[in-house]
């Protein structure tokens, strides 16, 4: 069983002080609520949890009473040749006629259909949970892409005004003879590959927010620090225990498997006796000459028994349990694919918490040289060069240090989402 290590935990404060609530800006939480209310997929999920309901309702009709009730009227012309007829040629006529029937027995068919409608909500249910889950997963990688897009933006835009500064100094040096034309070209080419990077993480980021603003209907304004990460499982086997158990896709999953098996009780039902209680009141009514009316009331038990079917229900019993066993596949397809999920993301998180503390050791580290090498620089204990090439390390390992924050947020969520754990956020 692998436990959270030490290192890990220190990443995890790290990753707490970068991302700690905020009182003002557009919160993660405002952001998610948008994206709940606006976004269309989670509508067509919310039709599919209405319609499975109404598919019970239709299930639980086929065990009522049904009530039809007909009407005719007309015309009639009657020719005979007994000589004793009376009400001969045309007259008008009318009849109505009003049925009840009462299944009594239909072979299991309503209540296996009853079964298998009440899965078919647990699984809209659940593929709605699996589908909010998604959503809130995709928001708060969104949110953490632009705060991260828009934090590189400012460093890059702090590399070039650095750069900028060391292209006017290694000029002023040029000058009074102390560098060589060399150290200029240096810091100038320096200087343009600035501006190639500024101009990539400008377009990073508008991509990011474009991604956003797609999923939450907003457009991204001064975005707050996310709340910390939610309490996660003590180890991988823990946590695959509870994706094995609390993930909505293998729940909704296992939901089918319950209708694919009651499916079959519905399949076998088309094949055995039903029994109706049929009561029937009729009147007619002719008109003329001669008016008359007949009515009639009546009462039966009607049953049918299938004999031979050719077939037909044998092949949809046979559909059914290939159907079952399709389910069945689907559920062992998606726990191996669950376990993966949350090994990937377990050992990302923790890679990602680990990089966090190298990454800010690395900035520290950096921003000494590179304050020690201006220093030497002006003694002449340095080149050019060496500054340059310090200062970039720096910038990486801010880079690097926001990508890593990102990193390990997001993988923590992927665990969450895995776990099916992801549920509201502050």
């Amino acid at each position: 069983m692998r436990k959270f290590s030490p290192r890990l935990l220190i990443g995890t404060c790290i990753l707490a002080l970068g991302f700690a609530p905020a009182s003002a800006g557009e919160t993660l939480g405002e952001a998610i609520a948008s994206a709940f209310a606006t976004n269309p997929q989670l509508e067509i999920e919310r039709y599919r949890t209405e319609i499975a309901r109404e598919n019970l309702n239709f299930a639980r009709s086929q065990g009522r009473p049904t009530v039809t009730l007909s009407a005719s009227g007309g015309y009639e012309y009657i020719e005979t040749t007994n000589p004793f007829a009376f009400g001969l040629g045309d007259r008008p006529i009318a009849s109505a006629q009003i049925q009840a029937v009462q299944p009594l027995y239909a072979g299991g068919r309503i209540a296996s259909g009853i079964r298998q409608a009440e899965a078919g909500i647990d699984s809209a249910d659940l593929t709605f949970v699996a589908a909010r889950q998604d959503l809130t997963l995709q928001v708060v990688t969104a949110y953490v892409d632009v705060r991260r897009d828009r934090e590189a933006v400012t460093i890059r835009r702090n590399n070039v005004d650095v750069s900028a500064e060391q292209v006017r100094a290694a000029e002023d040096r040029f000058d009074v003879g102390v560098v060589t034309r060399t150290d200029v070209a240096l810091a100038r080419a320096r200087f343009e590959g600035a501006q190639a990077a500024l101009a990539g993480a400008e377009a990073a980021l508008r991509a990011s927010e474009a991604n956003y603003q797609l999923l939450t209907g907003l457009a991204p304004g001064d975005l707050a620090p996310p709340p910390p990460v939610p309490p996660l499982p003590a180890s991988v086997d823990d946590a695959i225990r509870e994706a094995l158990t609390g993930n909505p896709d293998i729940a909704a999953a296992r939901q089918d498997l319950r209708a694919a098996t009651a499916a079959i009780d519905t399949a076998r039902a088309d094949g055995r006796p039903q029994v109706n209680l049929i009561g029937t009141a009729a009147v007619q009514e002719t008109f003329g000459d001669m008016s008359q009316r007949d009515t009639s009331v009546s009462a039966l038990a009607q049953a049918r028994i299938p004999i031979v079917t050719g077939g037909a229900v044998r092949a949809q019993v046979d559909a059914a349990k290939l159907r079952r066993a399709q389910a069945q596949r689907v559920i062992d397809s998606l726990e191996t694919r669950i376990r993966a999920q949350v090994t990937q993301a377990w050992f990302a998180y923790d890679a990602a918490g680990r990089s966090i503390e190298a990454s800010r050791r690395q900035v520290e580290a950096a921003e000494i040289a590179y304050e020690g090498a201006k220093e030497e620089l002006s003694v002449g204990v340095r080149s050019t060069l060496d500054v340059l090439d310090q200062e970039q390390q720096l910038f990486d390992a801010r880079l690097a240090l926001i990508s890593a924050e990102r990193d390990a947020y997001v993988a923590a969520h992927n665990l969450l989402r895995a776990t099916g754990g992801l549920g509201n956020i502050g």
